[in-house]
């Protein structure tokens, strides 16, 4: 997929959720490993409420490198 389409599925309907996508696809992706992107690209995969938990720390996803990828998404919220 090429960033210009992932920067398309960041737009989520929920500011906070495109913000915070789209930072990382800018700042991250570039220098992202194989591992983090395709968890990226899952991750986008997923619905906008189940983000939001992972994102709230309501819950974690069960995949390992998705669940690495939340802690980068939140430790750039800050």
């Amino acid at each position: 997929m090429t960033p210009g389409q992932l920067r398309w599925r960041c737009r989520r309907g929920m500011k906070e959720l495109d913000l915070l996508l789209a930072r990382w696809l800018e700042q991250r992706w570039p220098e992202a490993g194989a591992g983090a992107r395709a968890a990226f690209e899952r991750l986008l995969d997923q619905q906008d409420p189940e983000i939001a938990a992972w994102l709230l720390g309501r819950s974690r996803p069960a995949d390992p490198a998705m669940a690495a990828l939340v802690d980068e998404l939140i430790a750039d919220r800050a």
